[in-house]
């Protein structure tokens, strides 16, 4: 039997808030230390495809996969930070905290909408990368990440405080100086995503970007360069940096 895990599909959404300071802010959750995969690092929101993801996707239609990652992608954030991203209408705090509860009550996502009058709109979302790593012993996601602005009338996010204990929003290279200087962990693909992220002024650059390159499956390899092990990423997908030496890659 092999040692390959069968991979999980799953989706996640880099959500930007205008920053007048400066770069745009992204919001990151931290998984609790508990938690089997990247325990204690910052993420974006997001989580596993349901099979209630792929039934509402069937009903709406287009591209099964990819419109089943933008549901699951849409779901996630709001059972995890409570932002209506994608909703239509945008619900008002009453209507928004009866939906995140239905859904964490294990109603079907479809279900929860329609009994609070909202649709999707699927467009609010850019899909911006694919990720599946492969490596032995370890759970494997196939994660979807989609590119999302804030709307101007969402409310303050509220982690779920389950799988995540905090949320932060930051500027990419805010997340990416406090990784360096010890102050927050965050996994290999957080931090090619975000080194990516950091050049970009606005969420229209992103978008710009994310459609400039092709979503290609990134299954990163490791490589030795000049007598060291390194962990590689293609050259040709838009990312800054495409290896780190396997003694500071965090992979899980």
């Amino acid at each position: 039997m092999s040692d390959q895990q069968t991979p999980i599909p799953a989706a996640t959404l880099v959500l930007f808030r205008d920053s007048p300071a400066g770069p745009p802010d992204l919001l990151l959750v931290e998984r609790s230390r508990a938690m089997v995969f990247a325990g204690g690092a910052l993420v974006f929101p997001g989580g596993r495809i349901d099979p209630g993801d792929r039934a509402l996707a069937l009903q709406l239609g287009g591209d099964p996969d990819d419109t089943a990652a933008r549901i699951a992608a849409i779901r996630e954030t709001l059972e995890e930070v409570g932002l209506p991203i994608g909703l239509t209408p945008t619900p008002d705090q009453a209507t928004l905290a009866t939906l995140r509860s239905a859904l964490h009550a294990g109603t079907a996502f479809g279900a929860a909408l329609h009994a609070a009058g909202l649709t999707l709109d699927l467009t609010a979302l850019t899909p911006f990368a694919r990720w599946l790593p492969a490596h032995a012993h370890m759970r494997i996601f196939d994660t979807l990440f989609h590119l999302a602005r804030l709307p101007a009338d969402a409310p303050a996010p509220e982690v779920d405080a389950t799988e995540n204990v905090r949320l932060l929003w930051s500027s990419a290279q805010g997340v990416l100086d406090n990784a360096d200087a010890g102050r927050a962990r965050i996994i290999f693909p957080t931090r090619r995503n975000l080194e990516r992220l950091a050049r970009f002024g606005s969420v229209e650059e992103a978008i710009a970007d994310a459609q400039a390159h092709p979503i290609r499956a990134i299954t990163p390899w490791i490589e030795e360069r000049e007598g060291i092990a390194h962990l590689c990423i293609p050259d040709d997908l838009g990312y800054p940096v495409t290896s780190e030496a396997m003694t500071t890659a965090t992979r899980g």
